[in-house]
């Protein structure tokens, strides 16, 4: 909508909403045509770098988990110290205790990299079983 220059309107946020809904839970699944309005009690849509947080929350808890359980020299020490910190500075500098570089992309590369290796695990013992 954006993208062709249309406005977006609440009639056209609830036609996509409700679409989706209808997509992705499919068509054994009965949906109220109330779903429609749903989106609008949904801050995710509406607050700016809202979602964001969850996605980089994962990529950093990725990269800490990952250092901790390879055994990586010093990254519990890390951790401990970024968690021992509290909030003496910004959020990025105090990664960066941890071991994590917000300011490259390696973060979410590699949370991208364990959530495709964990998909293909599971394809792996569904078609096992």
């Amino acid at each position: 909508m954006l993208e062709a220059g249309e406005a977006i309107t609440a009639d056209s946020l609830e036609k996509v909403y409700h679409d989706l809904n209808s997509y992705y839970f499919g068509h054994d699944m009965k949906i109220d045509d109330l779903i429609s309005v749903e989106w609008s009690r949904i801050p995710h849509f509406y607050y700016n770098f809202y979602v964001y947080q969850y996605a980089t929350s994962f990529a950093v808890s990725c990269a800490i988990a990952k250092r901790i359980l390879a055994k990586e020299e010093g990254a519990l020490e890390q951790y401990k110290k970024f968690l021992s910190s509290g909030c003496t500075n910004d959020p990025v500098s105090l990664l960066q205790l941890a071991g994590v570089d917000l300011s490259t992309e390696k973060p979410m590369v590699d949370a991208i990299s364990m959530f495709h290796s964990i998909v293909q695990e599971m394809r792996d013992l569904y078609h096992e079983a």
